[in-house]
């Protein structure tokens, strides 16, 4: 018998009409009036969605909105752009209605309807902003844009600010101050709201039940004898993200068989997967705009040989220590640091580095021998992108900084103290490890490539693991593999 489904079905819905208000219009309102008190008086800022990106000639690459004005406006049609003052008052322009158009690209909200479907203040056709642009942002003492993110950006605001200036000698004000957007963008978008945080918890609840599903797929298509490649358990993945309603995978999914597995940024093609080895999946969906980010690593066929399960045993005893120091008050590096402790310790213990030769634990870490086998950081802050915005460094403290020289590289780092983690932030806990063969390394864990991912928000407890629904232990994957 089928086991049941994990996530439960929905109902199908409704179109929305495009003149409806937008579900959720009052969150977004809420950040733009949030975002306009911090611009000062006389403030105003002006933020573009992405363009459309052609794939070949005459077919464009699945469109995604720009993070930032999405996250202010909740609007995915292309061709829009965001005006917001210092008083709260926004204006969208937006692709006017068009019925040859829609015919082909699907319907459009249009400037009429947007103001009471996203709580807009006005909405003009995207046709009429250069010659309202000037006009819109005269008179203002500095204007906000997001910097070094839409390519020919600066250019038509030089553009614009050149007709405000045409227009002083008859008393016109040109805004004498530029800012980067970004930086109060950022640190809004790193504290999760609760709309947001239901959002993840659904992608991370999707994806898990993926990863369980290609986890069964691939241990009984090779019981039954079937030839199993990567790219057939990547369409397991891609089959339960959709199934769900989510729109896209969040990044190019990595499955990785055997020795794929070592390569970190490897993505599903076409190596067979075979019984014996293992299989690493780092996959996640993207639900309404919201990434997952989840990495599992399990035996092809279903049960962990000795070594593997070693080395597995290493990798998870690195993630919990990370778990057990991810809390407020600390820092966004304790977790990386508790990981690679353990890490650095179960090299030694299982004669990846022999001792004789690199000294005590704290030999390895501080000559960072660890890096051979582990070569990334823990975690990243996780949301609209699946490396989401925000600082790494505390804001209060940028100013203190010291350099020290990297052990492997001999370059001069600075280093400025990390950021304090506070609840609502959202980052991954991610160790791993990679053994490529070689003649100082046991024969018995080469080809080996291991991560753990999961996805924490931080709560005012500590942190509450997201991503859990397909498990971790290896009894339990085992378990897991056998129905």
């Amino acid at each position: 018998m089928n086991a049941p489904d994990p996530i439960a079905a929905s109902a199908p819905v409704a179109p929305t009409p495009a003149c409806a208000p937008m579900a959720h219009a009052e969150v977004y309102a809420a950040r733009r009036a949030r975002l306009a008190a911090q611009l000062g008086p006389g403030g105003i800022a002006l933020v573009p969605t992405a363009p459309e990106r052609k794939r070949n000639r005459d077919n464009e690459y699945p469109y995604r909105f720009d993070s930032y004005f999405y996250y202010l406006t909740g609007f995915t049609e292309p061709n829009a752009w965001l005006l917001l003052d210092d008083q709260g008052h926004s204006t969208l322009f937006c692709q006017p209605k068009d019925l040859q158009r829609e015919i082909w690209d699907g319907i459009r909200l249009g400037p009429a309807a947007a103001p009471s479907a996203l709580g807009v203040t006005a909405a003009y056709p995207i046709e009429e902003l250069d010659a309202r642009l000037p006009a819109l942002l005269e008179n203002r003492a500095s204007l906000s844009y997001p910097f070094a993110i839409h390519a020919g950006l600066e250019g038509r605001i030089d553009g614009w600010l050149q007709k405000v200036r045409a227009r002083t000698r008859y008393g016109a004000l040109c805004p004498d101050t530029q800012r980067d957007l970004c930086a109060l963008l950022d640190d809004m978008r790193l504290f999760k709201d609760a709309h947001e945080l239901g959002l993840m918890r659904r992608a991370a609840q999707i994806s898990a039940g993926a990863h369980v599903r290609a986890m069964q797929r691939c241990a009984h298509w090779l019981r039954g004898g079937r030839e199993l490649r990567e790219y057939h358990l990547e369409a397991e993945l891609l089959h339960e993200f959709r199934r769900h309603g989510a729109q896209s995978p969040a990044y190019g999914s990595i499955v990785a068989a055997g020795s794929n597995a070592c390569v970190l940024h490897y993505r599903a093609d076409a190596a067979p997967v075979r019984s014996g080895e293992l299989v690493l999946i780092d996959a996640g969906c993207e639900l309404d705009g919201y990434a997952s980010d989840i990495t599992r690593t399990f035996p092809a066929n279903g049960r962990f040989s000795g070594p593997q399960r070693d080395a597995y045993q290493l990798v998870l005893a690195a993630q919990q220590a990370a778990v057990a120091a991810t809390r407020p008050g600390q820092r966004f590096t304790d977790p990386h640091q508790a990981s690679v402790r353990v890490l650095a310790q179960g090299m030694l213990d299982l004669g990846l580095l022999d001792a004789a030769k690199v000294g005590t634990l704290d030999d390895v870490i501080e000559q960072r021998h660890y890096f051979r086998f582990y070569m990334h950081r823990t975690g990243h802050w996780l949301g609209l992108d699946v490396h989401d915005v925000g600082r790494y460094v505390e804001p209060s403290e940028i100013g203190q900084a010291s350099e020290r020289t990297d052990p492997l590289s001999g370059e001069t780092i600075k280093d400025r103290p990390s950021r304090i983690l506070r609840p609502g932030m959202v980052l991954t806990l991610e160790p791993g490890l990679y053994v490529r063969p070689a003649d100082d390394v046991p024969e018995a864990f080469w080809n080996l490539g291991i991560r753990i991912e999961d996805d924490a928000v931080l709560t005012p407890e500590g942190c509450e693991l997201i991503s859990r629904a397909v498990p971790v232990e290896p009894d339990e994957i085992e378990a897991l593999m056998r129905g």
